[in-house]
């Protein structure tokens, strides 16, 4: 990497919680050790409507920042969307990310009946949506004439603390979907390359150092100009603190059909004692560029010490 190294920032992906209370308690717990951002994904499984638990994360929090990790724009139509994030930076106080997809679950679709259209064209109605999200929370009246979307003089209320939107989130492990983030994209979370629609070993091999190296080019070929102003971004899949690492990645390998030490360089595995972790993150962003890493929730507390160390750095 060329540009000069981003400070480090951590965010907790969650999914779900018992109760009322446990959940903003749990949001409390994330502002409290550091973590800037608090997230949840967009699936019909078992989590949270994320719309409805994010403002309740936002409302129990101060300075916490929440976003949609991410919305699937097959699943509400972008007018109906943008009132949503309108209406949750304002109450947050402008505290709220837009983190948008094209969808990639296949089982979701499955279940639901909602059609399931090639990757493509998913990829092209995202962008129609994203379109429209921004037209209509930058104020005044909008219109738009796409192949999915046709919207006629309609003017966005509320109007979202964030000028002229929030902070768009963008992510994937395919060229197409990098490159329109790239282009579009305030954070571009790195991932898998998801279009099969489940994991499975051809799904982890995506994820995998070399294959990162090549989406970080595709990234940066495609934003041009704007590339140092992009935070990079990666979603851990699987972290454990430990002394003991081969042995833990040699069972994770062997679960995911890979190889122990290609898990140890995947940018989505963390394992390793603290210093081993940390050392890891700092190489990583050396090599890749990613200084925005988000945790799953069940490593909340184990991770603050990691977190304590690198945040801002």
């Amino acid at each position: 990497m060329t540009r000069s190294p981003r400070p480090f920032r951590f965010a907790v992906q969650e999914h779900s919680a018992p109760s009322a209370e446990a959940w903003r308690d749990n949001a409390r717990l994330v502002e409290s050790l550091g973590y800037k951002a608090l997230y949840l994904p967009d699936h019909f499984g078992h989590q949270l409507g994320p719309i409805a638990a994010l403002m309740a994360a936002a409302d129990a929090t101060t300075t916490l920042r929440v976003g949609s990790l991410v919305f699937d724009n097959d699943y509400r139509h972008p007018v109906v969307l943008a009132k949503e994030v309108a209406t949750l930076d304002l109450l947050s106080g402008g505290r709220f990310d837009l983190g948008l997809g094209a969808g990639w679950m296949a089982l979701d679709y499955e279940r639901s009946g909602i059609p399931l259209d090639s990757p493509g064209v998913r990829i092209e109605r995202m962008e129609e949506g994203l379109a429209i999200l921004e037209g209509l929370l930058a104020g005044g009246p909008f219109s738009f004439s796409g192949k999915h979307y046709r919207i006629t003089s309609l003017e966005g209320h509320p109007s979202p603390v964030q000028k002229p939107h929030p902070p768009v989130l963008l992510g994937g492990g395919g060229r197409r979907m990098l490159r329109v983030a790239a282009r579009e994209a305030d954070i571009v979370n790195i991932n898998f390359d998801l279009r099969e629609g489940r994991v499975n070993p051809a799904l982890i091999r995506s994820g995998l150092a070399d294959a990162t190296d090549e989406k970080v080019a595709w990234i940066r070929e495609a934003a041009g100009d704007r590339f140092d102003h992009i935070e990079l971004s990666a979603t851990i899949f699987f972290a454990s603190i430990t002394d003991d690492r081969d042995s833990v990645a040699a069972v994770l390998a062997s679960r995911l059909g890979s190889d122990p030490g290609d898990l140890l360089e995947t940018p989505h595995f963390l394992i390793g004692t603290l210093d081993e972790i940390v050392d890891s993150l700092r190489e990583r962003r050396e090599r890749y560029g990613i200084s925005y890493v988000i945790l799953p929730g069940e490593v909340t507390e184990t991770f603050a010490p990691v977190v304590e160390r690198l945040s801002g750095t």
